[in-house]
């Protein structure tokens, strides 16, 4: 099981952790409780046993790439493949605004042959399953494309 690890550390022993210390966070001493506790919350809150090279997040999304499972808190998204793939794209290339001719040839590939709309179907989708509070996160950018975050 992969559990979080979080490092109570001295200002002057945080110059001495190596720079490839595996830990998913960490807080200085002395301990403000409350802020120990927002941490230990947050790291509470991440879904278990994903390591975090097989996992993107996003704010409060996070997508399971050896699953291809996407989460909204604790809370699943029932997404398609297509719709998995074409959010997993806008999370790994965020704020560039992407044509539908751009999406389609790096998201559904090459060997497509459908229509320049099918991405705005997907994209009117992906909205819905990701609530009025986040649809936001995807924004037309109007005779252009879309644009994430």
């Amino acid at each position: 099981m992969d559990l979080p690890t979080l490092v109570v550390a001295s200002r002057a022993l945080t110059a001495s952790l190596p720079d490839g210390a595996e830990f998913d966070d960490f807080v200085l001493t002395p301990i403000d409780h409350h802020e120990l506790s927002l941490r230990v919350r947050r790291m509470a809150s991440r879904p278990a046993g994903i390591p975090a090279d097989e996992r993107i997040d996003f704010k409060d999304l996070t997508l399971n790439l050896a699953t291809y499972q996407a989460t909204l808190g604790s809370n699943p998204l029932d997404l398609t493949y297509m719709e998995y793939e074409l959010l997993r794209f806008f999370v790994t290339h965020p704020v560039r605004v992407w044509s539908r001719e751009q999406l389609l040839e790096r998201v559904w590939g090459y060997d497509y042959f459908g229509g320049a709309r099918t991405v705005d179907v997907h994209v009117r989708r992906l909205r819905a399953k990701l609530g009025e509070e986040r649809a936001s996160w995807i924004t037309t950018v109007r005779s252009v494309g879309y644009r994430f975050g």
